[in-house]
C-alpha cells in the first residue's frame, strides 16, 4: 500500500460525487494498462510515494525483472520525507522487502521525469546491462506521462508501465488528502497534454470524457500542481 497519514473517514470528504467521478475518468486515463512481461531491466521513478519501491519489489520476486534502478534525487515535496533522497529510500525499502543489494541501482541526482529516464539509461550502461526492453515503475497516476517521457528520450526501448493496484480511493485513503491528490491528478494530465509541445514527451490522445473533466477541475480549483505553481 502506498505509504501516507491516513485520515479518518469523516475528515476526507473534501470533494463532491461528482469531482470525485471526474477523478476517476482522469485516474483510469493516466493508468495504462499493460500486460506486464519480462523485461531487461526496470527504472522506479522517484516521487512522494514509497509505494513505487514496494511495487517494485512485488514485480522482482514475479521475475519480471533482472536488476532495477531507484532513481531521484529531492524535490521540494519529497526533501523533508526523504532527507536521504527519493532513491536512497526507495533502495531501503526494497531491500527491507527482500530485494537483494545486487539487483539495486540507485541514481541520486534526477530533479525531473526525463532525467530519471536519461540519468537511469546511462546507469545501467555504466553497469553493462543490455536493455532492449524496460519496465517504468511509478505512481499509479503517473503511468502515462512516464510512458510518453521514456517514448520520447528512449525510443528504441520496447516500453511497459506499472504501478502499485490501487484503486483511486484507495490511494487517496493512503495519502490522507483528497484535494492533493485530484490536484496531483489534474497536475498530470496538464504535463500529458502540454510535455510534447515543449519536446518533454511523446504526445498522447486524450479521451473528450477525461479532458472534459480535467477542465471541470480546473475551473473547480484543483490547480495548486500545475506547471509553474
Amino acid at each position: 500500500m502506498s505509504q501516507g497519514v491516513p485520515v479518518p473517514e469523516h475528515q476526507q470528504r473534501q470533494i463532491t460525487d461528482e469531482q470525485f467521478h471526474d477523478a476517476t475518468l482522469i485516474w483510469n486515463y493516466h493508468q495504462m494498462g499493460h500486460e506486464l512481461r519480462p523485461c531487461s531491466a526496470a527504472i522506479g521513478l522517484g516521487s512522494h510515494d514509497l509505494g513505487v519501491a514496494t511495487a517494485a519489489a512485488d514485480l522482482y520476486h514475479a521475475g519480471l525483472f533482472p536488476v532495477v534502478v531507484f532513481s531521484g534525487g529531492n524535490s521540494p515535496t519529497t526533501r523533508a520525507r526523504f532527507p536521504r533522497g527519493e532513491a536512497v529510500h526507495y533502495r531501503e525499502h526494497a531491500l527491507g522487502l527482500g530485494v537483494p543489494d545486487d539487483a539495486i541501482l540507485v541514481e541520486s541526482k534526477a530533479t525531473n521525469t526525463g532525467q530519471n529516464i536519461t540519468l537511469s539509461r546511462e546507469l545501467l550502461a555504466e553497469a553493462g546491462v543490455e536493455v532492449d526492453s524496460l519496465l517504468l515503475i511509478s505512481k499509479p497516476y503517473m503511468e502515462r506521462r512516464s510512458y510518453a517521457t521514456c517514448r520520447k528520450l528512449w525510443p528504441e526501448a520496447d516500453v511497459a508501465c506499472a504501478s502499485e493496484p490501487l484503486e483511486l480511493d484507495d490511494y487517496i485513503k493512503s495519502i490522507g488528502d483528497e484535494k492533493l491528490v485530484v490536484d496531483m491528478l489534474v497536475g498530470d494530465l496538464q504535463r500529458v497534454i502540454e510535455y510534447p509541445k515543449l519536446g518533454f514527451a511523446v504526445e498522447q490522445d486524450v479521451p473528450g470524457d477525461a479532458y472534459d473533466a480535467y477542465e471541470r477541475l480546473l475551473r473547480a480549483g484543483f490547480d495548486s500542481r500545475l506547471i509553474g505553481t
